[in-house]
Order: C-alpha cells, then structure tokens, then sequence
C-alpha cells in the first residue's frame, strides 16, 4: 500500500469531492451556454462566433454576461413550447376541429382560422 493513501483523512475526501462537483458544475454551465448560442435562431453566425471567443477566454464572466444579456424568451423556445404543448395535449386534427367551430361560431375570423391550421400542420 501507499504510505501517502494511508494519511488522507475525511475531511480532505469531502474537500476533493467538493472541488470535482463544482468543476463539474462549472463545466456543464459552460456546455449548456455554447449548445443555446448555437440553438438559437435569432443570432447571426457572426454573433454566435464572438460569443463562443468570449466564452473561451472568459469562461465564467462570458456566462455570466451572456445570461443577462439573452432575452427571456427567443423565438426557438417558443417553438419548442408550441411542439411540447401539441406532443403533450391534443393532435392537430383535434386542433383544427376546435379551431372549425370556433369559425362556425363566429368567435375567429378565416384568417385567424387559416393562422391556426397552419400552426397545427406545422
């Protein structure tokens, strides 16, 4: 056996654990960051490249900026929620039904209706 194994006590264990989690956590920020720059659609490639420079040699301030300086909601997420919401609720026949009456019922107009069976075949 190492000598030096023998003299690690709990609380350098709890240190090291510690220190690896939030590396860990730091990284996995950093990786989450990059993959929603190049998510985005509302970014030019252009904007998306000086972001990820910036994110290379300013690693935590980088994320920091970046995250007071991206919008609440971009137009990918609100894609993202509409195809999560169609998944989980209703199918897009079930959509266009309801949007029909609706016309019928005079509560939308043909346009509106037109918007929502475009969205629902999407």
């Amino acid at each position: 056996m190492n000598a030096y194994l023998l003299d690690i006590d709990f609380l350098e264990v709890i240190w090291f654990m510690l220190i690896i989690f939030f590396w860990s956590m730091i990284l996995w920020v950093f990786i989450a960051t990059i993959a929603d720059i190049f998510r985005r659609d509302d970014l030019s490639g252009l904007s998306k490249a000086l972001w990820c420079v910036g994110l290379i040699f300013l690693p935590l301030l980088g994320v920091l900026i970046y995250m007071i300086m991206r919008p609440a909601v971009t137009p990918s997420d609100i894609r993202m929620a509409e195809q999560a919401k169609r998944m989980m609720g209703s199918s897009s026949a079930e959509e266009i039904a309801k949007a029909n009456e609706l016309l019928k019922s005079g509560a939308i107009n043909q346009q509106e209706f037109d918007e929502i069976k475009r969205k629902a075949l999407a």
